[in-house]
């Protein structure tokens, strides 16, 4: 009788309730009851996960002082043979010029011009080319002696400076004229934590300060104001990471970027304004791997110029 009420109550009491708050009963022959909610409980919210300390980077910039060419690049081989030969189709298909028409006959204004011309004609196609002129061997050293004093009254003829600098020849790396066909860049030599090592002007950032604003910054600390320089733009055209060594978490370092950016030097010249830069010196591309470690040559080896 005791069972029989209880069920009766449970039923009356389960129909009085509202349909979406009644329950399932399961598990009657355990005698045990199981209930199970119509409606979707709301999860437990779970704890949230601890975060590793993250160690904030050490950034730093550096600059690329660049000096540019200031000489043509001599021709190759190829090139030359290349303008050459287009030199002789030019000279075979052109029309005669009209010398008669600019020069007055007998001057010698007009001798120049021939005397040249045939030089000229020897340069593009050889000395067989040439024909045979009619005058005596005495008439021809005087022409030629009388254009040269014609040409020392007018300026003409002095002798261009040499493509190679003192600099080249004594070995003065130092010097902003040596190398006068390649980009030239700017290494210093330094002692950092009794080590030597050769790297571009860098320094540290300050907080609130931009990343071009630092590298000018650092530029000055370390090579003095006295140059006139230009940095390119305020975007960095390199990134670098030294290696770092494994260690505990606790006893992690921050990991340091170097972030560079390219500069061009107007005038002046490096005065080292530190007492750990020992020197410095302006180097090609191929004399910047020499000088420093292989791992710093990956890093940068991409943003300088092969010529």
């Amino acid at each position: 009788m005791t069972i029989i009420f209880d069920d009766l109550c449970r039923s009356q009491c389960a129909s009085a309730l509202s349909p979406r708050l009644q329950y399932a009963f399961t598990d009657m022959h355990q005698g045990q009851v199981s209930f199970r909610r119509s409606l979707a409980t709301e999860a437990a919210p779970s704890q949230p996960a601890r975060l590793a300390k993250t160690v904030k980077p050490h950034i730093s910039t550096a600059i690329v002082l660049n000096r540019s060419p200031i000489l043509t690049r001599s021709s190759t081989p190829f090139e030359t043979a290349y303008y050459s030969y287009q030199a002789r189709i030019r000279r075979t298909l052109h029309n005669p010029f009209p010398y008669d028409f600019y020069f007055k006959q007998g001057t010698l204004i007009e001798t120049r011009f021939n005397i040249e011309e045939r030089r000229r004609e020897k340069l593009a196609f050889g000395p067989r080319f040439l024909e045979k002129e009619d005058i005596s061997e005495e008439k021809r050293q005087a022409n030629i002696a009388a254009v040269e004093q014609l040409a020392q009254q007018e300026g003409e003829g002095e002798e261009l400076v040499p493509r190679t600098h003192p600099a080249d020849i004594s070995g003065d790396v130092r010097s902003l004229d040596r190398q006068g066909k390649r980009n030239l860049y700017l290494l210093l030599h330094t002692v950092e934590d009794g080590t030597e090592k050769w790297r571009f002007p860098q320094g540290d950032v300050e907080k609130g300060q931009f990343l071009h604003q630092a590298a000018q910054k650092n530029l000055f600390a370390e090579c003095k104001d006295e140059m006139d320089t230009w940095i390119v733009g305020k975007t960095p055209i390199g990134v670098y990471k030294p290696p770092q060594t494994e260690a505990p978490a606790e006893l992690a370092t921050p990991e340091c970027v170097t972030f560079f950016f390219k500069a061009h030097i107007m005038a002046g010249q490096v005065k080292p304004a530190k007492d750990n830069i020992k020197d410095f010196a302006w180097l090609t591309k191929e004399e910047v791997e020499t000088r420093v470690d292989k791992h710093y040559w990956d890093g940068i080896k991409d943003v300088l110029s092969d010529y």
